[in-house]
């Protein structure tokens, strides 16, 4: 293809996306006022069905892969040129929020903000990836093949996508993950991994009052493991740990015979996983008082993303800079589905979704004048991939 061409091609791309923004604003209000957090089949559906409908209108073929228990997977593809492997823009349609929150807290807009749940984690990035999707099917065969794979679980630690993300990262030459931009307007160049354990621990019942020295606690137990537990955190290793979740006993005056906890675990890719999981189950499994007994009920894991190769982050910067804005990489504590395309080794940037803030809480929020920007600078960078 002549320089002319890609140039002309490159611009006309540029124009469509920067007349797209109130389109691009309507799409992300009608998906995040569906709920679908994981495990929400009907929500995550339909989340799908808006996209696929608005895809398909841009003559882009879609198909869904079922997840039962979870809703579907989001899979399209745009052959461009048909030359080499595709580029993968990649997503997730789940969020952290329960059936009821978007009747309670519509989108909305303020001062410049979209809020809603989900508005920034990670729904525009959804919408985003849509048009720089329809943009590149506007070039034709001017533009790289693209595919757009969009998951369903991803908040909870993708355990039902987890092996389909990664052989889909495997047919694929480069990543973009549409997570949202930091604060900063930074994208994500590298991730800790996660691990959430669930531990469960025994005891022996009796009254409190009357016979307290014939119980063993297993509350009492699962307090001491819990500082063992707290105390394998070394912010120089990149190693954090978080028991954020305790359930047990039954009446006050009784003994408790039984507790469970979740434990939350961030780590970077030079952790060696095997041993400090080991280390956890030793302190689950010890005995912490006497006639007490624990036991992991449940592990799943996240891995860590590795640092984005940096010929991949100039080119975005390249592009970025050529539609009027700077961009760094920096990393996070937050895991992400670009930990498993990275641990596939297919070079994978993050983060390319527009600015947003306070994901999971009340104060998420998006930033409404990096939608326009964001998208042209994803689709420069894909362009130059040829």
């Amino acid at each position: 293809m002549q320089d002319k061409e890609v140039a002309q091609g490159a611009q006309a791309l540029l124009d469509w996306l920067q007349g797209q923004h109130q389109a691009m604003q309507d799409l992300l209000q009608k998906i995040v006022d569906i709920d679908s957090g994981s495990r929400h089949e009907a929500g995550v559906q339909a989340v799908a069905e808006v996209l696929r409908a608005h895809l398909e209108a841009a003559g882009i073929a879609v198909r869904f892969h079922a997840v039962p228990g979870y809703g579907v997977c989001l899979d399209a593809k745009v052959p461009g040129s048909g030359e080499g492997l595709p580029v993968l823009l990649m997503g997730h349609m789940d969020t952290v929020y329960p059936e009821g929150t978007a009747a309670r807290r519509p989108f909305r807009v303020e001062d410049g903000r979209a809020y809603g749940p989900g508005v920034a984690d990670m729904k525009s990035g959804l919408v985003l990836n849509v048009f720089v999707a329809e943009a590149l099917a506007r070039l034709g065969r001017q533009a790289p093949p693209v595919r757009l794979f969009f998951s369903c679980d991803e908040e909870i630690g993708s355990p039902a996508t987890r092996d389909r993300i990664m052989a889909v990262a495997r047919e694929v030459r480069a990543v973009f993950n549409a997570e949202p931009g930091r604060v900063s307007g930074n994208l994500v160049t590298g991730r800790k991994g996660s691990m959430v354990v669930e531990f469960e621990v025994e005891g022996v019942a009796a009254h409190s009052g009357i016979n307290h020295a014939h119980g063993a606690s297993a509350i009492d137990a699962l307090a001491r493991k819990i500082l063992a537990l707290h105390a394998l955190t070394d912010p120089a290793l990149g190693i954090t740990t978080n028991v954020g979740c305790v359930q047990g006993g039954i009446v006050p005056n009784m003994v408790a015979p039984h507790a469970r906890a979740q434990l939350d675990v961030r780590f970077t890719a030079d952790t060696d996983m095997d041993a400090l999981y080991g280390r956890i189950r030793e302190i689950v499994e010890a005995e912490s008082i006497p006639r007490t007994r624990g036991r992991i009920t449940d592990m799943r894991r996240t891995m860590p993303m590795a640092t984005t190769p940096a010929a991949l982050l100039s080119l975005y910067q390249r592009s970025a800079e050529r539609v009027g804005f700077t961009v760094d990489g920096e990393f996070t504590g937050g895991a992400a589905d670009s930990g498993l395309t990275s641990s596939a080794g297919t070079p994978t940037l993050c983060g390319t979704g527009p600015v947003g803030g306070h994901p999971h809480t009340e104060r998420e929020y998006c930033e409404l004048s990096t939608f326009v920007p964001r998208a042209q600078a994803l689709a420069l960078a894909i362009l130059g991939l040829q």
